[in-house]
């Protein structure tokens, strides 16, 4: 929008001619807006009685009819013509609003379209009051890129610039955005910078530079970042878009081992420094465990907040399930889960060994720069029927697996329902159209059969098909049950973990000189967390059965006149545990009948 109507502008560098076809709100019928050619290989034009709510298509020399490649909102759907958006027109009122310092996050992950009944942006706004009550500061959304059809996870996004029609309107978006500030939620968005969704991708069609052959991701072509400054400057307009107009306060990146660049400066670098301009946060996927990724960029790293940090996910999902995909790399026993806590991630560097460089050294960081899951999006959707931990293990497994999540010194990340240890699955879904979808029904089978512990245990006919309407649905959180027996103890355990964290500071460190864990002699996992006048001790059993003398115990020795005092336990009877003492203060005696996590301060 300018003061004298929409300017139409697109790059567009072999084409000849270029024309807007604009579907007016001031016409009744459809009319031409020539693109005069500019340096650089753009066009541009300007429809001078433009109005925002108009849609247009782009012609290229011969070429019908394609949507813009930075359409603010495609109506009709991703193939359809692109809506002229005045974001200006929304009034904000998050004028006070500050984001949370980035070690005191507490992440909640969400798929907006299974997240409530309706699966709209306005819909969430009506959960905001549970999530803050809950002890969460920051949502993460899942990627809202417009994607094929009604349903997806986003990952097959391919409007970037697009919030998908299928939740709302860019201004139901930004409401939400602004609602949540109103609640003291930060709003992290999840993007993919790694290729683009199988279907309605039409970039190729404006240039082929977007896209590189040198290098391969596991969906496509992989993206044009190290030769061509057009495509860079694409993907750090669409970050600073998401904070500019609709205040998003930070970033999940997908994949970041699959963005590739060969230039002098990675992508990755000048998105930080973007980010980190405005304000925001940002964080990478990275499958590598390298520590490059979150080592600042004064230092010689790319100087993102923090990374995914899957170790601690795979160890415990291994020492808790028997099948597991991760039990070739992992062994789910304690000295796994100690060296995760110490450092970050479990095995030493590099790893594996005379493989592929991974794994490089990073107990030097602070630990917020680790975000550690107990459950996220793909570790349920990819199993073979969507399971959630809660689903696999036993209530007092569960529980303390959730209360060592929420209190150690690392930032945790919660998956929308896994606060209440939801009975609903979260499952592969898509709604392309009938030749891709039943490509994608056929892929799903054979990534399954892969998985031993799946192909043993599934008939392949019963797998869910992503592209079935039902699949979605049985996705959907099922929110009566934070009321029932069973689920709303679980939800109390987890408020009551998160207030801990919250109002007490060495749950959240700022570097690692005053934490300390350990794996006493009785086999129990130890966390020793202090401060000036302050100290604490964790204790994780996620098998139970354990049992010592904590006096025995070097790492938990007091000062004299000192004891210890339990201040939280995971098998509570308010949680949904049994009535029973696990410790004893006055006598040091520990005993773990059952999976527990214990809490407890000195006095």
């Amino acid at each position: 929008m300018t003061p004298h109507g929409v300017r139409y502008r697109v790059w567009a560098p072999q084409a000849l001619r270029a024309v807007a076809s604009v579907f007016s709100r001031a016409r009744t019928e459809p009319h031409d807006v020539p693109l005069a050619p500019e340096a650089g290989g753009y066009h541009c034009g300007v429809d001078g009685e433009g109005q925002a709510g108009d849609r247009c298509l782009f012609r290229l020399d011969e070429n019908a009819g394609l949507p813009c490649p930075a359409s603010r909102f495609q109506p009709d759907g991703i193939s359809g013509p692109s809506q002229v958006v005045d974001p200006r027109e929304y009034r904000w009122s998050d004028q006070s609003w500050s984001r949370p310092a980035f070690r005191d996050l507490v992440i909640y992950e969400l798929h907006v379209g299974t997240f409530t009944p309706e699966g709209t942006f306005r819909a969430v706004i009506g959960k905001l009051t549970y999530l803050r009550d809950l002890g969460v500061n920051a949502i993460e959304l899942m990627p809202l890129a417009d994607f094929p059809g009604q349903r997806n996870w986003g990952y097959d996004g391919v409007r970037l610039f697009a919030p998908a029609q299928a939740y709302g309107t860019p201004d139901d978006l930004r409401a939400l955005v602004d609602a949540a500030h109103a609640h003291g939620l930060a709003i992290l968005l999840d993007v993919v910078y790694n290729h683009f969704g199988p279907d309605g991708n039409f970039l190729r069609q404006f240039s082929p530079d977007y896209f590189e052959s040198r290098h391969h991701t596991p969906w496509g072509e992989a993206i044009n970042f190290s030769t061509s400054e057009v495509t860079r400057g694409y993907f750090r307009e669409n970050i600073a878009y998401w904070m500019e107009e609709f205040h998003v306060d930070g970033f999940r990146l997908d994949a970041t081992h699959e963005i590739y660049d060969d230039s002098s400066r990675h992508m990755l670098a000048e998105l930080a420094d973007l980010v980190h301009g405005r304000g925001g946060y940002i964080i990478g996927e990275d499958e590598r465990n390298e520590a490059q990724l979150i080592v600042p960029p004064q230092e010689g790293g790319l100087g993102l907040d923090a990374v995914w940090a899957d170790d601690f996910h795979h160890s415990i999902e291994v020492a808790l399930i028997d099948a597991s995909i991760y039990a070739t790399e992992y062994a789910g026993e304690l000295h796994e889960l100690v060296c995760a806590l110490q450092n970050g991630w479990v095995h030493p560097a590099p790893w594996p060994p005379g493989g592929p460089r991974r794994n490089t050294a990073c107990a030097h960081l602070p630990p917020e720069r680790f975000v550690f899951c107990i459950s996220n999006h793909d570790q349920a959707g990819n199993r073979a029927l969507g399971e959630r931990l809660n689903h696999l293990v036993s209530p007092e497994t569960y529980r303390a697996a959730s209360a060592l999540l929420c209190l150690i010194p690392y930032t945790p990340l919660l998956f929308m329902g896994q606060e209440w240890g939801a009975s609903t699955p979260f499952q592969y879904f898509t709604d392309h159209h009938e030749e891709l979808g039943r490509l994608v029904d056929e892929g799903r089978r054979r990534d399954m059969k892969r998985f031993s512990v799946f192909a043993k245990t599934l008939v392949m006919s019963d797998l869910p098909s992503p592209q079935a309407s039902e699949t979605f649905e049985r996705s959907k959180l099922n929110w009566a049950e934070t009321e029932r027996e069973g689920h709303g103890t679980c939800l109390r355990l987890y408020r009551e973990a998160l207030r801990l964290r919250r109002e007490h500071a060495v749950f959240r460190p700022k570097d690692r000189a005053h934490t300390h864990v350990a794996e006493l002699s009785c086999g129990v996992l130890a966390i020793r967390a202090q401060q000036p006048g302050d100290d604490w001790l964790v204790l994780c059993d996620l098998r139970g059965g354990h049992h010592g003398d904590l006096d025995d115990e070097p790492f938990c020795q007091l000062a004299a006149g000192q004891r210890w005092r339990v201040r939280f336990s995971s098998n509570d009877p308010s949680f949904g545990g049994p009535d029973s003492v696990s410790f004893d203060p006055l006598i040091g005696k520990l005993v773990f009948q059952i999976p527990e996590v214990l809490v407890l301060q000195a006095e």
